[in-house]
């Protein structure tokens, strides 16, 4: 698996991180769901270098998981707004957040709270079969093949040791 094509790889973890990989992107897309949409105050949050901000951006909006939207005609200026694509983002950037408010917060506690606007709670965030709704568990997940797979004998652990065990009981019938 080489760094530089990642997004050829057929492995959607792969493929994502292609886009999303660097800790720039990240906390780009974490003040983009704060409402940031401008290069000065995502350069002003981050503290990041301007070259560094403008190839994210850039990356992002290749991507199309930001758009590039003039604000300001004289002289012209932009501003960056989450795509759906990009929008799609947010359970995965909450995910994140939520781990970092678990295992990182320190003796203070989270810095930030979520309220969900339709309840007015505030809210940590869950996944859940899209299936059955019931919360999801690792150890209760299996992978099999898609069909997006390029090549059957690369396939998880798991996944071959599955079929290989499911051909093995067919097998003894």
């Amino acid at each position: 698996m080489q760094w530089s094509n990642l997004e050829e790889e057929a492995c959607s973890l792969a493929r994502t991180v292609s886009v999303i990989g660097d800790r720039w992107t990240l906390l780009i897309l974490r003040d983009c769901f704060l409402r940031v949409r401008r290069f000065e105050d995502f350069q002003a949050r981050l503290g990041v270098t301007r070259p560094i901000l403008a190839s994210r951006l850039r990356k992002l909006v290749d991507s199309f998981v930001l758009a590039k939207v003039p604000y300001q005609e004289r002289p012209r200026r932009y501003e960056y707004r989450l795509t759906q694509k990009g929008i799609d983002l947010y359970p995965i950037v909450m995910a994140i957040v939520h781990w970092g408010d678990v295992h990182m917060a320190g003796k203070k506690g989270r810095p930030l709270l979520h309220q969900h606007a339709s309840c007015g709670k505030d809210f940590d965030p869950v996944m859940i079969c899209s299936e059955c709704g019931e919360p999801l568990d690792p150890r209760r997940v299996h992978a099999h093949r898609g069909p997006g797979a390029r090549d059957p004998h690369h396939m998880p652990a798991a996944a071959s040791a599955n079929k290989t065990a499911s051909r093995s009981r067919e097998s003894k019938r």
